[in-house]
C-alpha cells in the first residue's frame, strides 16, 4: 500500500516540536504536573502528529488562581484598551492564517480551504467583531417612583469573573474565538479548555493573544481529557460560568455537575436539523444547499441538514441530482490540493458513522451512494464515502439520532403543514434550512420552526453579529453577536439619593 506523504511548512514543524508543553497559565507554557501525554494523530493517515500535555485537576486549579489574579487588573482597564487588544488579537490571527489553517487541517482533517476561509477568517473576524464591542457595552437610566423622596436609578453591566470555556474538536479556533473573545470583551478572565483531539490551533491562539498584548492570566489553557481537565473545570468553585459546545449527553452532565455552585451556562449542543424544499424552489441551488449542509467538515457540524424533506413532486429529480454530484466528491488529505472531503476525526468516529449506515441498511432504507471506505493510500485514514439514504422513515435510527457524519437522510412530504410537523418532532431544534421562492411560505415556515437558527435558500452561513444556538434538547444560551456578550455580564442596579 502506498502511504500518502504531505508538505508541512517549517513553521508548523516547529510549532509541533514544542506542542508537548501544551499548559499555558499566565505567561508560562509548560507540561502537566503530572507529565502524562495525549498523542494526537493526523485523521487522514493515522500518522503521529505530535503529543500535548494531558493536564488535570492540579493545572486546572493553577490556571484558575491565574485567572482570578489577572481578572481585577483586566476588568480595570479601559474599554477602549480592551477593545485595541481584541482587535491586535484578530490582526495577529489574520497575519497567521496559513500557519493555523494548516494545523487546523492537520489536527482536524478538514480540507485547506475550510480552514483557511472558514475557521480563520471567521476566528478573526469574531474577535474584531467583539473589540468593537468593549466601548459599547452600556447600562440604562432606570425611572422609579420611590415611597418616599426621588432618587436617580442606574445599571452596569459588569463580568462574571472566571469563565471556563469547553470547545469541541470539529471547529477548534473558531469555537474558542465564540467563547473568549466575548468573555474577554466583558471584562472577564477565561481557562480554554479544547478537545483532546485538537488541542493544536488553541495553542496557537493563546501564543499569539500573548504575543499581541493580552496580559498573562487573562486566557489560559488546559489540554486534557474530560473526565479530568474538563471535569475540574466544571467542578471548580472559583468558575463562574461553563461555556460548553458539544454533545447533548455532556451538556446535561454539565447541568448537574454544575448545579450545586450556580454556575451560569451557556450550552451548544447537539442537532438533527431539518433542511426542507419546497416544489417552487431553485433545485440546482436547493441541491448544493443540501450538500453543504451535510457535507461541510465531512459532516461533523452541530447544526448539519442531515434530515432532507423533499416535496415528493421533486424529489427524484433532486436525489438524482444530489447522488451524482455527493459521488463526485473529491476524498483526500486535507492539505492536498484536489480535496473536497476530508477524513472523520478518529477511528472511533468512523466505526460509530459506519453503524448508523449499518443500521439505515437494516431498517430498510434505500441507500442511494456511498457508505463505504476508499481503499489505497486513503485506507490507514478515517474516511468515508459521502453517503446519501432515500425512503426514510421518521423513526428511523438515521433520521432521529445525530450520527455527526456524511450521511443524508431524504424524506418525502406532500404539504407544508406536514413538513413542519415532522422537522419540529426531533428532540433537537438547534438549526433549518427553508427552499422556496414564495416569500410568505418563507416567513410563515421559518417563524414556525423549532429551532434557532433557520435559512432561508441557503445553508450554514453564519456571521459574528448574528446569535447561534439551539432550541429544545440543543441547549440554552447564544454564542455570537451582542446576546452572548450579554450572557458574559451581570447586571448591577445603583440606587442614588436625591434628597
Amino acid at each position: 500500500m502506498t502511504t500518502m506523504t504531505v508538505d508541512v511548512p517549517e513553521s508548523v514543524q516547529r510549532f509541533l516540536g514544542r506542542a508537548s508543553d501544551s499548559i499555558v497559565v499566565g505567561a508560562e507554557q509548560r507540561s502537566a504536573t503530572g507529565n502524562g501525554q495525549i498523542t494526537t494523530q493526523d485523521p487522514a493517515t493515522g500518522a503521529t502528529l505530535t503529543s500535548i500535555a494531558a493536564g488535570g485537576k492540579p493545572d486546572v486549579d493553577e490556571a484558575v488562581a491565574s485567572a482570578q489574579s489577572a481578572f481585577g487588573e483586566w476588568r480595570a482597564m479601559s474599554a477602549a484598551a480592551r477593545g485595541h487588544v481584541l482587535l491586535d488579537i484578530a490582526t495577529i490571527l489574520d497575519a497567521h492564517a496559513e500557519e493555523l489553517a494548516t494545523l487546523e487541517t492537520l489536527d482536524n482533517g478538514k480540507p485547506f480551504t475550510e480552514s483557511m476561509y472558514v475557521d480563520v477568517a471567521l476566528a478573526a473576524q469574531v474577535w474584531r467583531y467583539y473589540g468593537g464591542w468593549t466601548t459599547k457595552l452600556t447600562g440604562q437610566t432606570v425611572p422609579v417612583s420611590p415611597p418616599v423622596g426621588e432618587a436617580l436609578v442606574y445599571t452596569r453591566r459588569e463580568p462574571l469573573g472566571v469563565v471556563g470555556a469547553i470547545v469541541p474538536w470539529n471547529f477548534p479556533l473558531l469555537i474558542a474565538s465564540w467563547k473568549v473573545a466575548p468573555a474577554l470583551a466583558a471584562g472577564n478572565t477565561v481557562v480554554l479548555k479544547p478537545s483532546e483531539f485538537t488541542s493544536l490551533s488553541a495553542l496557537r491562539m493563546v501564543e499569539l493573544a500573548l504575543e499581541a498584548g493580552l496580559p498573562p492570566g487573562a486566557m489560559n489553557l488546559v489540554t486534557g481529557y474530560g473526565p479530568e481537565a474538563g471535569q475540574a473545570l466544571i467542578d471548580h468553585p472559583g468558575v463562574a460560568k461553563i461555556s460548553f459546545t458539544g454533545s447533548t449527553d455532556t451538556g446535561r452532565r454539565i447541568v448537574t455537575a454544575s448545579a450545586p455552585h450556580l454556575k451560569k451556562l451557556t450550552l451548544e449542543l447537539g442537532g438533527k436539523s431539518a433542511n426542507i424544499v419546497f416544489p417552487d424552489a431553485d433545485l440546482a441551488a436547493a441541491a448544493q444547499g443540501a450538500l453543504t449542509g451535510i457535507f461541510m467538515n465531512q459532516g461533523q457540524v452541530c447544526c448539519a441538514g442531515s434530515r432532507l424533506f423533499v416535496h415528493r413532486d421533486v424529489h427524484d429529480e433532486l436525489v438524482q441530482e444530489l447522488a451524482s454530484a455527493a459521488k463526485a466528491i473529491q476524498l483526500g488529505h486535507g492539505l492536498a490540493d484536489d480535496t473536497e472531503m476530508g477524513p472523520l476525526i478518529s477511528p472511533k468516529q468512523l466505526e460509530r458513522v459506519q453503524g448508523y449506515v449499518e443500521s439505515g441498511l437494516r431498517e430498510g432504507a434505500t441507500l442511494v451512494c456511498g457508505g463505504d471506505r476508499p481503499n489505497g493510500v486513503l485506507a490507514n485514514g478515517n474516511f468515508l464515502s459521502p453517503t446519501v439514504f432515500t425512503q426514510v422513515r421518521d423513526d428511523m435510527s438515521i433520521a432521529a439520532e445525530e450520527i455527526f457524519g456524511p450521511v443524508l437522510s431524504v424524506l418525502s412530504f406532500d404539504d407544508e403543514n406536514e413538513a413542519v410537523r415532522r422537522a419540529n418532532a426531533s428532540a433537537y431544534g438547534l438549526a433549518a434550512g427553508v427552499w422556496t421562492n414564495d416569500v410568505r411560505r418563507a416567513h410563515r415556515v421559518a417563524a414556525e420552526l423549532d429551532a434557532g437558527t433557520v435559512w432561508v435558500n441557503m445553508y450554514n452561513m453564519i456571521d459574528p453579529a448574528a446569535p447561534f444556538g439551539g432550541f429544545k434538547a440543543s441547549g440554552y444560551g447564544r454564542d455570537l453577536g451582542e446576546e452572548a456578550l450579554l450572557g458574559y455580564t451581570q447586571t448591577k442596579s445603583v440606587w442614588l439619593n436625591l434628597d
